[in-house]
């Protein structure tokens, strides 16, 4: 299940998507569109500027723009960034694998195999979902 931080990193990102690459929205405008709390929501600016999904310009005219154009931004990669890893369990993971304590050997796991098949499969989607093309293409 998407936490209500991973909903609202999604929201703004679409957000400054849908605006020229030249202008920038500050905090406080960002959250009026998304309805978000603003004081929360200024913790997520600040974790995807760091993460290098966006760039800020201080002062008066200054806010946030995307750092890189939206069709190389995927959806996975920010739920991942707020998330963590997409899978269900550590054993299906690809970017965070770790053995479950409870399995004997995961090559011969029935859950870990449907597991695996589920993550892929849903990855394949987030993955081609960008701020470009929100829809994953058929």
């Amino acid at each position: 299940m998407l936490s209500q931080r991973a909903k609202y990193t999604i929201r703004v990102m679409q957000e400054l998507a849908r605006c020229p690459p030249e202008q920038s929205l500050q905090a406080g405008e960002l959250a009026a569109r998304i309805k978000a709390p603003q004081h929360f929501l200024e913790g997520i600016l600040l974790d995807l500027r760091r993460e290098g999904f966006l760039v800020s310009r201080r002062g008066r005219s200054g806010g946030y723009t995307l750092a890189k154009p939206a069709d190389l931004i995927s959806i996975a990669d920010l739920i991942r960034l707020t998330d963590g890893p997409l899978a269900l369990t550590t054993c299906a993971s690809r970017t965070a694998y770790a053995r479950c304590d409870d399995c004997p050997t995961p090559d011969d796991c029935e859950l870990r195999t449907i597991l695996v098949a589920a993550r892929d499969a849903m990855a394949r989607v987030l993955e081609d979902a960008t701020l470009a093309r929100p829809s994953p293409q058929a």
